[in-house]
């Protein structure tokens, strides 16, 4: 849990932006390590999908933020109870996944849980639509986890 005090809505898109950025940064250095086919270009994808985020919340106007809905994105709880393997060079395309969709969780359950300890309905309604965009990021992640390794288990 973050023991980061939110005083207002731009402490919580400032912290989400530094998430964002963190995040991306992470997955450019595992894409750096990568040696699997295709497993650089899927970390650089998530990459961008990252980035795409943190410029979401950069670019949010003072009217956009009083109209945010978390939007609904199911889960497909397909990671939610795998073992998450340790970072590495040679790690499958399957660990990746799971890694990935697993962190995407971990912050799902981050926003949720400040949205439940908001002070505010505006903030926990920002709270509320970042847990939304983690968790379409999951959905996104175990897609394609359901199209690559399922078929072929």
């Amino acid at each position: 849990m973050s023991k980061h005090a939110f005083d207002s809505v731009s402490d919580i898109i400032a912290f989400a932006i530094e998430r964002e950025k963190e995040a991306a940064e992470g997955y450019g250095r595992m894409a750096g390590l990568a040696v699997v086919p295709g497993l650089k270009e899927f970390l650089l994808s998530l990459q961008k999908e990252e980035e795409a985020h943190r410029e979401l919340l950069e670019g949010l106007t003072d009217a956009q933020l009083k109209d945010l809905s978390p939007g609904f994105s199911p889960d497909l709880r397909i990671v939610d109870y795998m073992v998450e393997e340790p970072l590495s060079k040679d790690m499958t395309l399957q660990d990746l996944l799971i890694f990935a969709a697993q962190k995407e969780k971990k912050a799902v359950e981050l926003y949720s849980k400040l949205a439940s300890m908001a002070e505010s309905s505006a903030q926990r309604g920002v709270f509320e639509f970042l847990a939304g965009q983690e968790q379409a990021h999951k959905l996104k992640i175990e897609a394609e986890y359901e199209k690559i390794v399922l078929p072929e288990n």
